[in-house]
């Protein structure tokens, strides 16, 4: 069939208002203001699109709501985007090219020439007594239960969080870690829940998981490994009071934090009769049907062609990566795409790049975990075969720090890192663009001893941003703050840096600290 191609005028209806959805619009917004295109934007909450990542750090106090904004609405209305908050889109309407929406009990029936779903992902609610697991269920979650998604879930963990409240954390991973770090930080009382023997078990083995419950306990967690729930226990009230376990321990809390994994919302597309598996199936130019009039991009998008002999897509894909960075890839590649569809001069596009390979990131306060690739395989394992994996481990019980390096064919395939943030640095580099790892790789323990000196190529170190998440550099960073930015904030607004998941928080506030002391210097 005949793609569908932009033309000036076009109405684009951006079904979704997460950080995907905000950045594909600033994309947009300069065609918007020349009336090139017309943009609508639907979003489900009562707000303009906020930053979801850093929800938890909202939920603990650590962050306020200017925090967590990244739409200044007035000047996007003011711009010519039409925005409808608090909207739900009940079905599309291919065919008429119409989404049927309702905003209470009004109803909206919106045209479109092209429609972008950025529907994001949904939370797993495991399916215990005591809860519904149904996301369409009218019922919400009972008091004192959140999946913390949004702002309303975080505003109810942060008045539990306040009062010192016990919290107890369903699933070991690395939201559902950061969370319990940071609330045992406020002062509460945290119980760490997980199904397996030790704590991030897709991205640590047995050494380095058990390295990270150490780290953790210091820390005051109390973690229940190899526990199985059984039952959400709940007052007269229906509020909150325990969870059951299978054996019949019971942890009792003032506030359960569901952190058991999400899926991509498919909940239009299988309406639309689009197809989708563990996303909403798109090709490589992210459209979702054979005319390219719906798309996908984000959480909620796997990109996989249904053309058998399509050269560029993957055959198969792991779906959805739940990171941000791929999702604004995204947005950026499809805005430019259409820009040069509107003036062809401008030249064509790219093919949309593969993916970096994912990093697993656990950012807390004095403990930091990154793991990327391949993390299977131990270091005694013999095998004749040249492409087998090797594998190198460094543990340091004093220090509580850890490093794994699996090297396949003398290429980086994967690595741990515990408490060594310049090597782990280093190493997502070296993973990102395929180099070749030092050939003694003991070397990248320098990178962190106390002068922050040492061997390794400094000329990766050079190239890894200051926000991965944005691709922003440190020196950008800090031609901001000379122009003027002095707050955090204020970096993100002019860099974009911290927009994404905040690990560069720290940084960048170093980095603010320290052109504030050098223009007090006389």
């Amino acid at each position: 069939m005949r793609k569908h191609t932009l033309t000036a005028g076009d109405h684009v209806l951006v079904i979704g208002f997460g950080p995907v959805a905000v950045r594909l619009v600033e994309e947009l917004l300069p065609l918007v203001e020349t009336g090139r295109l017309r943009v609508t934007v639907f979003g489900e909450e009562d707000r303009p699109g906020y930053n979801r990542v850093l929800v938890g750090e909202y939920g603990v106090g650590r962050l306020d709501a200017e925090g967590l904004e990244l739409v200044d609405l007035d000047d996007w209305r003011r711009r010519g985007v039409r925005v409808e908050l608090d909207t739900r889109v009940d079905w599309l309407d291919r065919a008429a090219r119409q989404a049927h929406a309702h905003r209470g009990a009004e109803e909206l029936v919106v045209g479109y020439d092209l429609v972008v779903l950025a529907v994001g992902a949904r939370p797993n609610i495991p399916n215990l007594r005591g809860l519904n697991p149904d996301p369409a269920a009218l019922t919400p979650l009972p008091t004192g239960v959140t999946a913390l998604r949004t702002v309303a879930d975080a505003d109810r963990m942060r008045a539990c969080v306040t009062e010192g409240g016990r919290v107890v954390v369903l699933g070991g991973g690395v939201l559902g870690l950061e969370v319990a770090l940071a609330a045992r930080e406020a002062g509460c009382p945290v119980s760490v829940v997980h199904a397996a023997p030790w704590l991030l078990t897709r991205s640590c083995d047995r050494v380095g998981g058990a390295m990270l419950d150490r780290a953790v306990a210091d820390r005051g967690l109390r973690v229940i490994p190899d526990a199985v729930a059984r039952e959400v226990l709940l007052d007269e009230r229906r509020a909150f009071r325990g969870l059951r376990l299978a054996d019949g321990e019971v942890i009792t809390g003032d506030l359960l934090v569901l952190s058991c994994g999400v899926r991509a919302d498919t909940r239009i597309a299988e309406g639309a009769g689009l197809t989708t598996d563990l996303g909403i199936v798109v090709n490589h130019e992210l459209e979702a049907d054979p005319e390219a009039r719906v798309f996908a991009i984000g959480d909620c998008a796997q990109v996989r062609c249904a053309d058998p002999v399509c050269t560029v897509c993957p055959g198969r894909s792991s779906g959805p990566s739940g990171l941000i960075a791929p999702g604004w890839q995204q947005a950026e590649w499809l805005a430019a795409r259409w820009r040069t569809e509107l003036d062809p001069a401008t030249g064509p596009v790219e093919p949309m790049p593969a993916e970096d390979p994912a990093v697993v990131r656990l950012k807390a306060r004095g403990l930091e975990l990154v793991a990327a690739g391949e993390t299977a395989g131990e270091p005694w394992e013999h095998d004749p075969d040249p492409a087998a994996p090797r594998v190198a481990h460094w543990v340091d019980g004093v220090g509580g720090r850890f490093l794994k390096l699996v090297v396949r064919e003398d290429r980086l395939a994967g690595f741990v890192a515990l408490g060594l943030p310049r090597a782990a640095a280093e190493l997502a580099v070296l993973q990102r663009t395929g180099a070749e790892p030092p050939t003694d790789p003991s070397l990248l323990l320098r990178l962190d001893a106390p002068a922050g000196g040492g061997a390794g190529t400094g000329s990766a170190r050079a190239a890894d941003p200051l926000c991965r998440c944005a691709g922003v550099s440190e020196a950008a960073v800090v031609d901001a703050i000379d122009a003027g930015a002095d707050s955090v904030a204020a970096v993100r607004r002019e860099t974009r840096a911290g927009s994404g998941c905040g690990g560069c928080g720290d940084r960048v506030r170093a980095l603010l600290l320290d052109c504030e002391s050098a223009r007090a210097v006389p």
